[in-house]
C-alpha cells in the first residue's frame, strides 16, 4: 500500500523554498503543499510565544488539507514550536534543526559556527543539538537579521549583500570554525556572499538535503511513500504573491506557476 496524500512544507516566506527544491529532488514522485506565511514574516523576530502561535495556524491549516506529514521548513518555528505542534497533529512532523545539527556534528574538527534568525540563536536549539552529538565542540552563534530581508528582496549575490555579510560574519572567521551551519531556510539564497566571506575551508552545512533524507525515511517506514504520482506542487501564501512569486521561478522554477493566495484562520 502507498499513500499519495501530500506532504506539506511551511515557512514563513521564500526560505523554505530551499527545503522543497531538496524534497522534490529527493522524492519527484510525491505530492507536496507548501505554504508560506508571508503576512507574517520575519518570525525570526517575533517572541517564541508568537512564533508557536503562528506556527500551529499554519500546521493545521495544512492539516485540513490531508497531508500525510509535516516539514516545518523554518528553523525559528522548529526551535520555539516542533512540540506543540507535533502534540496537535496526528501526521509526523519534520523539524529542520536537528537534521542541520547532525550534519555538522559529522563533519566538522570541532569548530562549529551558527548562524540564524534572532529568535532561533535566543531559543539555544542549535547549540543543544551540536552538542548532544559532539560534547566536545567549540559552537559560536550568531544572529543575522538582515539576512532574510535580503533574501526575501531576491539581492543573492549583491554588493549590500557581501557587506552585510563581512560585517556578521568576520567575527566567526576570526574565530576559527571550520563548519558553518546555515541556520535559516533563508540563508542557502545568500550562499555566494556568505562562502566569499568564510573561504573554502570552511565547510557549508545547508539542512536541506538532509531534511530531504529523514522525510524519505519517515514516509518509508510508514509505508507512505507514493511512487506512481507526477510530483504535483501547490504553492500558497497569505501575502505578497507577486514578490514570492518571483523569488520562487528562481528557485522552483518548474513549480513557480502554481500559487495560490490564502488567508489563514484566526
Amino acid at each position: 500500500m502507498t499513500d499519495d496524500r501530500p506532504i506539506g512544507i511551511f515557512d514563513s516566506g521564500i526560505g523554505g523554498l530551499t527545503v522543497l527544491a531538496a524534497l522534490t529532488t529527493r522524492l519527484p514522485h510525491e505530492r507536496f503543499i507548501y505554504l508560506g506565511d508571508t503576512a507574517r514574516l520575519p518570525y525570526g523576530t517575533k517572541s517564541a510565544e508568537t512564533v508557536k502561535r503562528y506556527a500551529l495556524r499554519a500546521g493545521l491549516y495544512l492539516a485540513e488539507h490531508n497531508i500525510k506529514m509535516l516539514v516545518v521548513a523554518c528553523n525559528t518555528a522548529s526551535a520555539a514550536a516542533l512540540p506543540v505542534l507535533a502534540h496537535a497533529l496526528t501526521v509526523p512532523v519534520v523539524g529542520v534543526v536537528d537534521p542541520g545539527a547532525r550534519a555538522a556534528a559529522s563533519h566538522s574538527g570541532g569548530r562549529i559556527g551558527v548562524i540564524a534568525t534572532e529568535s532561533t540563536i535566543a531559543s539555544g536549539a542549535y547549540e543543544r543539538a551540536v552538542r548532544s552529538l559532539r560534547p566536545d565542540a567549540t559552537v559560536v552563534a550568531r544572529s543575522c537579521p538582515l539576512f532574510v530581508p535580503l533574501a526575501e528582496e531576491g539581492w543573492f549575490d549583491h554588493p549590500v549583500t557581501h557587506e552585510v555579510a563581512r560585517i556578521y560574519l568576520q567575527p566567526l572567521v576570526e574565530e576559527g570554525i571550520d563548519t558553518l551551519i546555515l541556520g535559516c531556510t533563508h540563508y542557502p539564497l545568500l550562499r555566494p556572499a556568505i562562502a566569499s566571506v568564510l573561504g573554502a575551508a570552511v565547510r557549508l552545512i545547508d539542512s536541506a538535503s538532509a531534511v530531504a533524507e529523514v522525510v524519505a525515511k519517515t514516509v518509508a517506514a510508514a509505508r507512505g511513500d507514493y511512487d506512481g504520482g507526477s510530483g504535483v506542487v501547490e504553492l500558497l501564501v497569505t501575502d505578497a504573491a507577486a514578490r514570492f512569486s518571483r523569488i520562487a521561478r528562481l528557485i522552483v522554477p518548474e513549480h513557480s506557476g502554481q500559487l495560490k493566495l490564502v488567508d489563514l484562520p484566526l
